[in-house]
């Protein structure tokens, strides 16, 4: 084809998906030329050799970040409104009033979601983002970059980021195509829509109704559906390691068997620790009924608290921590960035676990990748009190209504009955893997191994 294409990431979170995995490989081998337009602080030039064109200015609008968020609160208002459905409004993060900066902000930010809380209104406020990053040093720096490079299309790695909004701008003024992938599963009914390209690739069927139910503006021929890359490591069998080498390099005793805890972020799962170290305690009861049981705990790897530490100490005879190889590029939770040796590790700790828990994450579709059941925690703790989130409105957002029945997770409402769930599953009387796999198919498609390809396909059916 002999194409370039600028692959465009405006922050880290597509780095585990277009860097890591075979994306690149694959649009080589169909003849493509792939630069990486990286507005990240992770250099793909030094760490894998890649082609890359670094964005050096990251200076975006200053009212852009506050206009997005106004964008986001309207575009939920009409949401709320128009599907009649009070799971909105609980999308949104509560102003500020400390200091008076804080407190002017809030105040006009309000004002204009009142003013604009329509679809025309959400038609003024893009309009109003678009001209504030045309304005800026950034947009003219972008757009030097491409006048000098002179790419063929932009594949946008993510369609949440404030950063990408000049860049991409930069590249339809000048005519080239621009491509946004859908990053995560539950982003768009959440209002996490902040890029406009000219075509979107996303994961499923699912995905496409999702964008055309929400984003009225947007076409049904600019939404191809192609699957992701996020779960193709887990069907690469050269990721693999034996029983023996696995527990090994990690300091397990491969006599025993492991259940992994998944951490959440604080925002999603405040009471978090006190979840892990429920596990620990139904694992301890089980080990003394005759059980040779662990705990693997592997943080959310931009948790950067130190919430766990108390629970880890005592409960260090069933539980070993096994932290996610992410690197800390800077001080910000966007800077705490993945590496290509996490995709062998989480292989492995989905392989040689007998089960995950966690709260209301993806990770149940990682490990139904590998035939391996999931419980989510679905009760509070005893240390809920007002100012912190619970934790059931999580399972009440859109995207878990995807699932094809209750039984796409195992859900444990009682921490009393946690015990017992563990030991039913270890005992092979109780799996959602069967309910589980249909909940991947309909959410990451039904071919899980092909989302580079598809997207590929997508690329060069647009260049053509």
């Amino acid at each position: 084809m002999n194409k370039k294409i600028f692959v465009f990431f405006p922050d880290g979170v597509g780095l585990r998906n277009f860097a890591f995995t075979q994306f690149k490989e694959i649009g080589e081998a169909r003849g493509n030329q792939i630069v990486y337009w990286n507005n990240t602080v992770f250099s793909l030039k030094e760490e894998l050799g890649y082609d890359e064109v670094k964005i050096e200015n990251h200076k975006i609008h200053k009212l852009t970040p506050i206009y997005t968020r106004i964008r986001k609160h309207i575009e939920l208002n009409v949401s709320q409104k128009k599907f009649n459905d009070e799971v909105y409004p609980t999308y949104k993060f509560p102003f500020s009033y400390k200091g008076i900066k804080n407190s002017l902000i809030s105040v006009f930010s309000k004002i204009m979601i009142g003013l604009n809380s329509s679809e025309k209104g959400i038609i003024r406020i893009r309009k109003s983002i678009n001209e504030l990053e045309r304005s800026t040093e950034k947009y003219q720096y972008c757009k030097a970059q491409l006048l000098e490079h002179k790419p063929d299309l932009v594949f946008c790695t993510t369609q949440r980021a404030s950063q990408s909004i000049g860049a991409l701008l930069a590249a339809q003024d000048l005519g080239i195509p621009t491509v946004g992938f859908v990053y995560s599963w539950d982003n768009v009914p959440k209002a996490m829509q902040l890029i406009e390209t000219d075509y979107y690739c996303v994961w499923s069927d699912l995905m496409k109704a999702e964008v055309l139910k929400y984003y009225p503006f947007v076409r049904e021929s600019q939404v191809i559906v192609t699957g992701t890359p996020q779960f193709e490591p887990h069907f690469d069998a050269s990721l693999s390691q034996s029983r023996e080498e696995f527990c090994l390099e990690n300091n397990l005793d491969s006599a025993k068997k492991y259940i992994c805890y998944s951490g959440d972020d604080e925002t999603t799962s405040p009471l978090d620790q006190y979840y892990l170290e429920d596990l620990a305690i139904a694992i301890r009861n089980l080990n003394s009924k005759g059980r040779n049981l662990a705990v693997i705990y592997r943080k959310c790897p931009v948790d950067t608290t130190a919430r766990y530490d108390a629970i880890l100490e005592k409960y260090k005879d069933v539980v070993v921590s096994l932290d996610p190889l992410w690197k800390s590029q800077g001080k910000n939770w966007n800077e705490i960035l993945p590496t290509k040796a996490d995709l062998k590790a989480l292989y492995n700790v989905c392989q040689h676990s007998e089960l995950v828990t966690n709260v209301c994450s993806s990770t149940v579709f990682d490990f139904v990748a590998h035939g391996k059941p999931c419980i989510y925690y679905n009760y509070e703790q005893p240390q809920l009190k007002k100012g912190i989130r619970d934790i059931g409105q999580n399972y009440k957002y859109v995207h878990f209504r995807s699932m094809p029945s209750p039984e796409a997770a195992v859900f444990c409402t009682d921490k009393k009955e946690l015990e017992n769930l563990v030991q039913k599953i270890l005992d092979n009387e109780l799996s959602n893997v069967s309910e589980g796999q249909k909940w991947f198919e309909i959410v990451a498609s039904p071919n899980p191994t092909q989302g580079s390809n598809q997207i590929w396909n997508a690329i060069e059916t647009i260049l053509k």
